[in-house]
């Protein structure tokens, strides 16, 4: 056979697969053979193929087991098992409503058809157009976005540059996440990246390419390199993939839906399969060309199948290995139920039985053995696929000899002695079960609890009378019967007619005074612990003699001794039988196919949108590690179990990637040949690619090094507008004072930033006149100095300084040592509060009060005037080696961003409070983020991190709720300004809620989340559907990348005073967070 027939059969098996795969989509018919049938009575038209399939169902429930049963012959046959998970996606045709279900696929699948015959080009590659173009349109759409947007990548270089040999990221260039969890798995098998880095395109093709897919392939095989080669490589903490989605875009025809990623992946191989052929068949000599992606990623089994005693075996390849979730708990569930279909027990029986069956033997298993779980399914009645979020186990290692051929004989054996055991198991769980579920009624109990419930009856003391003839109506309350039934409760007078309350409520009137006085106590049942002791605890037998009761106790007592034994001997018989069934395959022989867990590739979402990203296993670091984009993290096998397993929030797996553990050459890394060195970083890349990257280092190293000119030319800028300013205060000072001055100290609110409000300078700064914090604080000062010069005998000005410094400090000491509730903040109030409870060095103290008892504003009496003067001559006595004066601006500018971070905390709950939960975020986000790095100093740097990220996670609900409310109103400008403040408000701060990771921030992700997947299964208008499924990409695909802000709110000017009396009054009326509360 030539090449170019070899292509065409390749071509016209590739469309029957198609064709294939579309009608199991729409049908839910798995049978192969009866599917090619449907295509051979129909001449390979769609709608023909589903109306027979579809009349089949209807009128023959019972499928004919003859085309059923046999195993379809097609010579080249490795796409057979590369599923998708559309195969899942199961219709049910048997219904009353057939005929209108049949004309709609009908209509659908013959439109699908048309267009396959107009552009050649398949459902399956439309699939894939779908996924890229809407991840290109939306990388435009964000390269469009304005600067007002609250989020962007960090500008500065520094914050992308990759730290030592930490692993590459890729950039999510717009809902292609999907990609990135695929292209790192696969780049971190070492052999496949090897294979990619080295390829070389077949000579012949640099002249012209003869077909398509030279066209198509072998440009993004080039771009694949770029991109692993950057991998290896790059300085930058993560690269951009958009030239490789780019060339992926371009091969295919737009299309307006999202498809599931096992189809990308599915193509992706087949792609590189392609390419790597091409340059097989070149670089053969007269043998048969091997293909390593086929070596590296294809398997074959043998289908054992048996119909009315005649038997048949076939062969096939297989790739990607579909398998069922639903009903199974872990992965060797799903792979038995894979391995058999139909009742196989005439396939190793000697009768010739009517049972038909087939079975799947494993011939040779792929180096890299990948596993799609099919986790969708197609609900009927919403018309639309669903996820299926059941838990499903894995191991790290799996041993695969129980499905090998080698090995079919003794697996049937213990797959028989384990369904024997099973039967065995469910019988005594059966009879467990009527031990602890005894009775005939709907209530049920534990049949030893019954007993010992018998027993207590039979025990308590007998009671003569009935438990209503005791109660003497005519008795006073107070009365001294012993049995009698406490009176009602005040609710319960409340309750009664108005005379029988009295009368309860007083008694006769002629009762004792005594008497009167007396009460019988009333049970409250939710607030004491036992009823009172008068009362009997349980009812009681009326009439029981003492040998009755000897005797009832010592049967009730030996009947629940041989129900507990038999209710531990049933329990101990199942744990040994599901130990013995566990252990089954645990012998020598049956664990010599080892397949460790190199990936897994996790899926959270509904079947419509998502977010994926992927764990792979580093066998150099011993260790788990998570890509989530630009995010690359070391993890845990507990992380990985939470996220992974499913039945834990929206999260799990949909492919499972394993590596055969005897062929180490999978992930070693490889060696110089000539000097017996390991190969690393740029030493792995062939030259054209070396050269590649170190151009793109050198672009990156330029960009790092105009930043930091940039900076440098600022802070210069920035150091001369201070001398300036600096300078004029001095010259000012100076006009209208005569005595000496002395350097200007530095103050907590000098240099506000540039988006701030000017404000007026602060308490503990000189001022050239009185502001409203300089007179509080110049009160302090003068009543430190009157109580000194109270106090002191010695009146000269530097004794008179130093003891008014002494009652101030121990004064701001009590404050700091004071235990406050939360709304009263001292470190408000006074600088040297917050330096105290933060252990400031004593030289920073001093020098700080030094400052405040030099202010000039004290120069109103000849006392602090001559205070002053001194306080300033000991300022110019420091020497510049006694105090850090780098140091002492680094805790007032600290002192500065607690002050800025209280006014962005205040704003943002007083807007909270008022229900302004728009403008409340932006300044609880900045508020959370500056606290959160000033905690990083200490505990008593900032506020309570709980109170901010309660109510900046209340936020974001309560604007949640709000769009969501617009949205189902249905009307257009509420629509879209709902959708708006996700966009622009709610979607960019979830990765504040994600990165770390705590349990009420993931809760009030996943609370959102759901809220907008909920409305997928409702009926609305198409432009609604339209806008939710543009919108819910951008919400799921949310990646834990911390974006730098651009433009923080405006800060109002406090006065000291004011701000801590705002604090107060707004902490005071929220209240601290609740604990229970998210």
């Amino acid at each position: 056979m030539t090449v170019e027939q070899n292509v065409l059969q390749q071509h016209s098996q590739k469309h029957q697969q198609t064709l294939l795969n579309q009608l199991k989509e729409v049908t839910g018919t798995t049978d192969v053979q009866l599917l090619q049938q449907a295509l051979q009575v129909s001449n390979g038209d769609l709608a023909e193929a589903v109306a027979f399939l579809t009349e089949k169902n209807a009128k023959v429930p019972q499928q004919d087991e003859t085309t059923y049963y046999q195993t379809s012959q097609v010579a080249s046959d490795r796409y057979i098992s590369v599923g998708s998970q559309a195969d899942t996606n199961v219709i049910d045709l048997t219904g009353d409503d057939k005929d209108d279900l049949q004309r709609a696929i009908a209509l659908s699948l013959e439109e699908s058809n048309r267009a396959f015959r107009e552009t050649g080009i398949t459902d399956e590659e439309q699939a894939i157009s779908r996924v890229l173009e809407a991840s290109i349109a939306e990388n435009k759409a964000s390269l469009k976005r304005t600067h007002t947007e609250v989020w962007s990548d960090s500008p500065n270089p520094h914050d992308r540059k990759r730290i030592d040999n930490c692993p590459v990221g890729l950039k999510n260039v717009g809902n292609t996440c999907w990609f990135s969890a695929v292209i790192q798995s696969l780049f971190n098998l070492l052999e496949f990246q090897r294979l990619v880095l080295n390829y070389s395109p077949p000579a012949r093709v640099h002249d012209l390419p003869r077909n398509q897919k030279e066209h198509r392939n072998l440009p993004f095989m080039q771009e694949l390199r770029n991109l692993f080669s950057l991998m290896v490589g790059s300085k930058r903490k993560y690269v951009d993939p958009s030239r490789a989605v780019e060339i992926l875009k371009d091969a295919f025809k737009s299309s307006e839906s999202q498809q599931d990623v096992s189809e990308f992946t599915h193509k992706l191989l087949d792609w590189l399969e392609d390419a790597f052929q091409m340059k097989a068949e070149e670089d053969r000599e007269g043998e048969k060309p091997k293909n390593p992606m086929v070596e590296l990623f294809y398997g074959r089994f043998l289908a054992v199948g048996v119909h009315e005693g005649k038997k048949f075996e076939n062969t096939e390849m297989f790739g990607q290995y579909p398998l069922q979730v639903n009903g199974f708990k872990d992965l060797h569930e799903c792979l038995e139920a894979a391995m058999i279909e139909g009742e196989i027990e005439s396939l190793h029986s000697a009768e010739n039985s009517a049972r038909s069956g087939q079975e799947h033997w494993f011939t040779e298993l792929p180096p890299v053995l990948t596993f799609e779980l099919s986790r969708f399914e197609f609900n009927q009645a919403l018309g639309r696929p669903e996820k299926i979020h059941n838990k499903l186990e894995f191991p790290s290692m799996l041993y695969m000899d129980r499905y090998m051929d080698r090995n079919r004989e003794i697996t049937r054996i213990k797959r028989e002695e384990i369904r024997r055991l099973k039967e065995h198991l469910m019988l005594l769980q059966q009879r467990l079960e009527r031990y602890l579920s005894y009775g005939s009624g709907p209530k049920r109990f534990p049949l030893a609890d019954v007993l010992q419930y018998a027993m207590e009856f039979a025990s308590s003391k007998p009671v003569c009378t009935s438990p209503v003839e005791d109660i003497d109506t005519s008795a006073p309350p107070g009365g001294t019967t012993g049995q009698q039934l406490p009176p009602p409760s005040t609710a319960e007078q409340d309750s009664l007619p108005p005379l029988e309350s009295a009368g309860l409520a007083s008694g006769p009137a002629t009762a004792p005074s005594g008497a009167q006085q007396q009460r019988v106590p009333i049970h409250k049942p939710f607030t004491q612990s036992r009823l009172p002791p008068d009362l009997p605890m349980h009812p009681a037998p009326r009439h029981i003699t003492e040998e009755e009761l000897r005797v009832l106790e010592g049967c009730l007592h030996r009947w629940r001794s041989e129900v507990e034994n038999d209710t531990r001997d049933l329990q101990g018989s199942i744990t040994r039988i599901h130990r013995t069934i566990e252990l089954m395959y645990s012998d020598k022989s049956m664990m010599q196919v080892p397949y460790r867990l190199h990936a897994v590739l996790v899926h959270e979402g509904q079947a419509n949108a998502g977010h994926y990203w992927a764990y792979i296993y580093d066998p150099h670091q011993r260790c788990w590690m998570k890509y989530n984009d630009i995010s690359v993290t070391k993890s845990s096998w507990e992380e990985l179990v939470r996220d992974s397993f499913g039945g834990y929030r929206n999260a799990s797996a949909y492919c499972l990637m394993y590596i055969n553990e005897k062929k180490p050459f999978l992930t070693e890394e490889e060696f110089d040949k000539e000097t017996g060195q390991i190969l690393s970083g740029m030493d792995k890349l062939p030259p054209d690619l070396k050269q590649y990257v170190k151009e793109d280092n050198e672009l990156f190293d330029k960009e790092i090094q105009e930043w930091d000119i940039l900076q440098a030319r600022k802070a210069q800028q920035e150091k001369l507008a201070l001398a300036t300013a600096a300078g004029a205060t001095a010259s000012a000072a100076s006009s209208t004072s005569t005595s000496s001055s002395s350097p200007q100290p530095m103050s907590i609110e000098s240099s506000p930033p540039d988006n701030a409000v000017p404000q007026q300078d602060p308490e503990y700064m000189e001022q050239p006149s009185p502001t409203n914090d300089s007179k509080h604080l110049q009160e302090d000062t003068e009543r430190a100095i009157s109580r000194a010069a109270a106090e002191q005998e010695e009146r000269s000005p530097e004794a008179l300084l130093n003891a008014a410094i002494k009652l101030e400090y121990a004064r701001l000491l009590r404050f700091a040592q004071e235990d406050t509730p939360l709304e009263n903040d001292y470190r408000l109030q006074h600088i040297i509060v917050y330096f105290i409870q933060n252990q400031a060095p004593k030289k920073i103290l001093e020098r700080t009060l030094l400052t405040q008892f030099a202010d000039r504003n004290l120069a109103f009496d000849e006392r602090c005037k001559s205070i002053m003067n001194v306080a300033r001559a000991k300022l110019d006595l420091i020497k510049p080696e006694e105090v850090n004066m780098d140091e002492y601006e680094i805790w007032h500018q600290d002192y500065r961003n607690f002050r800025e971070t209280t006014i962005l905390m205040v704003t943002g709950l007083e807007l909270f409070q008022k229900a302004n939960y728009v403008e409340a975020l932006m300044y609880l986000i900045y508020a959370y983020q500056y606290n959160k790095e000033l905690l990083l100093k200490g505990l008593y740097r900032g506020h309570d991190e709980e109170l901010l990220g309660h109510y900046r996670r209340e936020c974001l609900l309560k604007l949640n709720e709000q769009a969501a409310a617009m949205f189902e109103s249905g009307e257009e400008p509420e629509v879209t300004t709902g959708l708006g403040i996700m966009n622009e408000l709610v979607v960019p701060c979830i990765p504040l809620l994600l990165v770390h990771d705590t349990e009420r921030d993931l809760l009030a992700v996943e609370d959102m989340r759901n809220r907008w997947c909920s409305y997928l299964g409702q009926e609305m208008e198409s432009n609604l559907q339209e806008k939710l499924t543009d919108f819910l990409p951008k919400l799921l695909d949310c990646s834990t990348e911390i974006k730098s802000f651009h433009d923080p709110p405006r800060l109002p000017t406090y006065s000291a005073l004011e701000l801590c009396e705002r604090f107060t009054r707004i902490v005071a009326a929220l209240g601290r967070v609740p604990t229970e509360g998210r």
